[in-house]
Formats: C-alpha cells, structure tokens, sequence
C-alpha cells in the first residue's frame, strides 16, 4: 500500500484538477492479486477478458468477462487470482468532486451521499441486469475518449461517469449497507496490520485488536477475507517488499528485514513462489 500506517491507500489519480485516471490491468500478469484495501475514490473494474474474483467487504464474488464492480468510497475490496486463471480488466478511479462541487443540485442529491455512504449502489453489473448495455457502452465511451484525448475529451469522460452513476441509481435496488459491524473490526485489524507486520505477529496479537479468542478470531478472518491471518500477513509482507523493491535503493536483505522476514532464503523463495521471479529479477523487470 501507498501508505503503511494505514490500509487507505492515498495515491493521487490523475491531474489535481482533473482527478481521473484508467489503469489497464492483469492479473496475475502485473500482479498475483490486489490486496484488501480501501480509499475515498471512487473505482470501477470493468472485466475484459478472463475470470478472476473480486472481494467486496466480506463477500467474494467470481469475475468474468463483461463484468462491472462499483466500489463507492471506503469500500473494502481486492481482486485475486481464480486457481490456473487469468483476468484482463479496466481499473477506473476518480474523485467524485469531479462530477459536480459546491452549490451543485446533482452534489447534494447524489454525489455527496454516495461519498458518505448514504446512498449505496449496485456493487456488481452482469449481462443479466437491465441497464448493463447501456452502462457499459458509458464505461467503453470514457476509455475511447481517455485514449484518443481530443480538444473536449475531458467533457466525454464526465459525461458519461454522469450517465453511469445515473443509470445505477436509477435501478432503485434494496442494497445491503455497505458498512457493517464486521466490516469496521475488519478495518480496524487491516490499520493495525500496516502498522505492524514488519513486527513479530501472533495471531493471538491480532486477536486482541478485535478483543476476541485467538480461535474465534481466525474462523472470523478466514471467513472475512477468504484467508488464514498468516497467510494474509505473508502475502501483505511481500507485497510491501514487491513495492520497497520498485521504490528503494536498498539491499534485499535490508528490504526483507524490513517488512517482517527475517530468514533471506525464506524470503527468496516464498517470493519467488508467490510473484513467478527472484526479487533480484523484480527488481530489473
């Protein structure tokens, strides 16, 4: 993550006037999964090609070709690899004060109370739903408009982020809320997570952030997150280390020291097993 005190990522997307960007991704082509995270832009995920699985808050779903996730901001979510698959996707984020500022009708109905929550939103669009034609010739408009960038383009991609948002509101779904208790402890132990795990962690530490028996507290992370606690700690630290290999001028051993591994050739090799490349070999590519 951007931020290691925090699970909230806080990178800028896009120009500081024009908070938009659209990332093309693969996974495990760029990278074996998406870590659970979260931020105050918003993010859409428009499946190309391939199958994956996509977490959002405590549920998993499976991904497809054509899909299209909505994460409103303070979403939890990540993406994983399926076993043996491969997934091809847009990674869309934005700032909703993009859309519309102070003063602005359509802020105060819509963009301010999906911001805060207040007003949740389809998390998933199939082919099975009644707007899904039209929202996804919106998210193909904005991706040819981003690519071509012609004088105005910047109108093309707000105006049909506009037009999506509308089209998902206007489904009118009972949605569950997208905050529960379950989710907030979860965030909790995330934010201990990053600022800890280049300690020694017990479960039995991360237990007690949450106030819980060590057994409790893994049948309740493993069913919250897919994993055992240990493995989402080892995969959290090398994730850190993938990032410290990208962005510091430092040694291998010093960077695996730093985010929690104290044996180098532990390290090597679960890296290895968990990126397909020494980190030497990272490091270069």
């Amino acid at each position: 993550m951007q931020n290691r005190a925090s699970l909230r990522e806080t990178k800028h997307h896009g120009a500081v006037r024009f908070p938009f960007n659209l990332y093309p991704c693969t996974i495990p082509g760029d990278f074996p999964q998406v870590a659970l995270h979260w931020h105050q832009s918003m993010e859409l995920v428009f499946v190309k090609q391939g199958t994956g699985l996509v977490q959002v808050g405590a549920v998993s779903y499976p991904a497809h070709g054509g899909d299209i996730f909505v994460f409103a901001p303070g979403t939890l979510h990540g993406l994983r690899q399926a076993q043996g698959q491969r997934m091809e996707y847009e990674n869309i984020i934005f700032e909703l004060e993009l859309l519309g500022g102070a003063e602005d009708l359509c802020a105060e109905k819509y963009l301010l109370p999906i911001q805060s929550g207040r007003l949740p939103l389809p998390v998933r669009l199939t082919s099975n739903d009644l707007c899904y034609l039209q929202a996804a010739a919106c998210l193909r408009e904005l991706e040819d408009a981003n690519r071509a960038k012609l004088p105005g383009y910047e109108l093309l991609v707000k105006g049909a982020l506009l037009r999506f948002l509308a089209l998902l509101l206007a489904q009118g779904k009972t949605l569950p809320p997208a905050e529960t208790a379950d989710t907030r402890r979860l965030k909790t132990v995330l934010q201990w997570l990053s600022a800890h795990y280049a300690e020694p962690l017990r479960v039995a530490d991360a237990a007690g952030v949450c106030s819980c028996s060590a057994s409790h507290f893994m049948r309740w992370f493993r069913q919250m997150t897919g994993q055992s606690f240990v493995a989402f700690l080892n995969e959290y630290r090398l994730n850190a280390a993938a990032e410290a290999l990208q962005t510091i001028d430092e040694t291998v051993l010093t960077i695996a020291s730093r985010c929690g591994f104290e044996n180098l050739s532990y390290f090597n090799r679960a890296f290895k097993a968990h990126f397909g490349m020494t980190p030497r070999e990272y490091r270069k590519k």
